[in-house]
């Protein structure tokens, strides 16, 4: 129960606390398959976990890299990491929020005590299941049950149904003033791609950019470089059908591979005399990567691998590429500690220091899920 019952709180009260919710989820029951809209029952939240009413949530194309198999996660599973929305319920222990507050989970989550989360140098706190992808609450155990089987979770959130539950480490209350069918964003896409150009490439005012793909995390790469005074921004993509966008957010110069019979590392070279000072891989192929890091200044360019890399896929490149000086580095969730930056780029937006509305393209309901992923695929 929730508490002593001589306590003035209401007994009917204690019991609503213990109650399992029935809705309506996206649930993947196997590789390559259509996600299924079935009813599941959402456990009420364990000690120090947080239930929460997902209101929006978008989509990702590290979700359907587990539908691929290029991310290998468990099934049955429950796929979503971008969302945002309400708190429903609280377990015992949790203080910092309540019932009514609007949310944001978190992928990478925020313990405060691990190596990662005390580090000035890094973001990656050790409880996430980006790694083992165990597809489990920190206790083990799933708090979704469909059909009488267990339904895995993702990385901590599953933001594909009506409701889910995170550990406490994995959320963070925002303005209560946000519109969260924007802010959702920031819950991985934006704050992946701005901050990686911000906050782990550290770009430079007047330096020279590229970016290798252009879906919502690399538009928010476009917009980061040009939030740092970046004088020339090159975006790169097969798809022509995004530079319009790309333009829109702060590329100065668009560039189709296919257009060209030499490596894109090699005309990129050519347009800016030595290569650029900073390049982002936001695809998750080997070949971009190698050409990303190729493209950049032999001597002090940095290349930021943004793009989740394929499973059972390894890079093989000349090492003079870095033995002459160039940084090749990585950047999850755009290298944000969670807890302590998701509010505070809430407040941002709603200070209009940067915009969401452009990397919006559809709004579905929940669903035409599958029809949302179609869209993504076909790089609409």
């Amino acid at each position: 129960l929730c508490g002593d019952l001589q306590m003035q709180v209401p007994f009917t009260f204690s019991l609503l606390c213990l109650q399992v919710i029935k809705c309506k989820a996206a649930v993947t029951w196997e590789a390559n398959k259509p996600f299924s809209i079935e009813e599941v029952e959402v456990a009420p939240p364990k000690a120090h976990e947080v239930r929460i009413k997902i209101v929006a949530t978008g989509i990702c194309r590290s979700d359907d890299h587990v539908i691929t198999g290029a991310l290998v996660m468990p099934f049955p599973i429950i796929l979503g990491h971008e969302a945002a929305g309400v708190v429903e319920s609280v377990g015992e222990g949790v203080t910092s929020i309540k019932p009514g507050d609007k949310v944001i989970p978190l992928f990478v989550p925020q313990c405060g005590e691990c190596n990662g989360c005390l580090s000035t140098k890094g973001n990656l706190c050790s409880k996430n299941d980006i790694g083992s992808g165990t597809g489990l609450m920190p206790d083990g155990t799933t708090r979704f049950t469909c059909k009488g089987k267990a339904i895995h979770h993702f990385i901590g959130t599953s933001t594909f149904t009506e409701y889910t539950v995170v550990h406490e480490t994995a959320v963070a209350k925002i303005d209560s003033a946000a519109p969260l069918e924007k802010v959702c964003l920031i819950g991985c896409g934006f704050s992946t791609g701005y901050g990686a150009a911000v906050q782990t490439a550290k770009v430079e005012p007047g330096s020279t950019c590229a970016i290798f793909g252009l879906g919502g995390v690399g538009l928010s790469v476009v917009m980061g470089c040009k939030a740092a005074g970046a004088s020339r921004i090159i975006a790169v993509d097969i798809n022509s059908d995004k530079f319009a966008k790309a333009k829109e957010l702060g590329a100065t110069d668009c560039v189709n591979p296919k257009d060209f019979k030499k490596p894109i590392h090699e005309v990129l070279i050519e347009m800016t005399g030595q290569g650029v000072d900073y390049s982002f891989e936001v695809i998750g192929r080997t070949d971009t990567m190698t050409a990303a890091l190729a493209c950049c200044q032999y001597n002090y360019g940095v290349s930021v691998i943004v793009g989740v890399p394929p499973a059972a896929q390894n890079i093989t490149f000349d090492p003079m590429l870095l033995f002459t000086g160039r940084t090749w580095k990585g950047s999850v969730f755009g290298g944000w500690k969670s807890k302590d930056s998701v509010p505070k780029l809430v407040a941002d937006y709603m200070k209009k220091k940067f915009v969401l509305d452009p990397l919006i393209t559809h709004t579905l309901p929940f669903t035409k899920i599958n029809e949302g992923f179609d869209l993504l695929r076909t790089g609409k």
